[in-house]
């Protein structure tokens, strides 16, 4: 195996990570799961962002935080604990890859509902309707790795979440320094996260990052 080769498909790190680091890692890694990424994009437009939402009323607002909620975090678990009840699925973690190819689906089909939905929405931002269409693109994406080895959510994630700000920042005139550095601070703990516990190689967090990175600028055109 080669050196590039090695690197990539290696474990994480060397030395085994202490009870606190491992700690830390598993809290990271559900503060920052993939489903809640795009609910938080979503609070931050909608209720941090000085115009993103500017002339909707508050209580539009928070129905359409709601609707987030709804179609990208509850239907999706709620339909993945039906699947593990009905013996769909052999974990709620996805841990496998057949667990996660059935899982994609469940997610896409809410995804696109989601994204068909807002950008039909007189009082959606483009901005918002954008993001929507990534993270659903950004599901099939993966869903097609899957189908040849599991790929990182995590980094399909961040690396969503990273491009998101970077061709937001570009059009918004209230751009602040921090649409990149907070992303790329919260993207390197989590991709650290998932190589401590070992859940990935690099090969699968690259590639993921890569699936993220493509789903928003994909999106960022339609």
């Amino acid at each position: 195996m080669n050196t590039a080769s090695q690197y990539l498909h290696g474990s994480s790190t060397d030395a085994h990570p202490s009870r606190t680091v491992r700690f830390f890692a598993h809290l990271f890694s559900i503060v920052f799961h993939p489903l809640l990424i795009g609910s938080y994009v979503f609070a931050f437009l909608i209720y941090l962002h000085p115009s993103a939402f500017e002339g909707v009323d508050p209580r539009t607002k928070n129905l359409r935080m709601f609707s987030m909620v709804l179609f990208t975090i509850f239907f999706p678990t709620l339909s993945l604990f039906l699947a593990w009840r009905l013996k769909l699925i052999k974990s709620l973690s996805l841990e496998n890859r057949q667990d996660r190819l059935v899982g994609f689906i469940v997610t896409m089909f809410f995804y696109f509902w989601a994204s068909y939905v807002f950008r039909n929405l007189s009082d959606m931002p483009q901005v918002a309707a954008h993001f929507v269409l990534g993270i659903f693109l950004a599901v099939c994406g993966a869903w097609m790795c899957t189908i040849f080895y599991k790929v990182s959510l995590h980094a399909v994630a961040m690396g969503g979440l990273i491009c998101f700000f970077i061709l937001f920042g570009r059009e918004d005139p209230y751009v602040s320094g921090l649409y990149l550095v907070v992303p790329i601070l919260i993207a390197g703990i989590v991709c650290s996260s998932r190589l401590i516990l070992g859940a990935h190689n690099r090969f699968e967090m690259i590639t993921g990052f890569i699936v993220g990175i493509l789903a928003q600028a994909v999106a960022w055109l339609f």
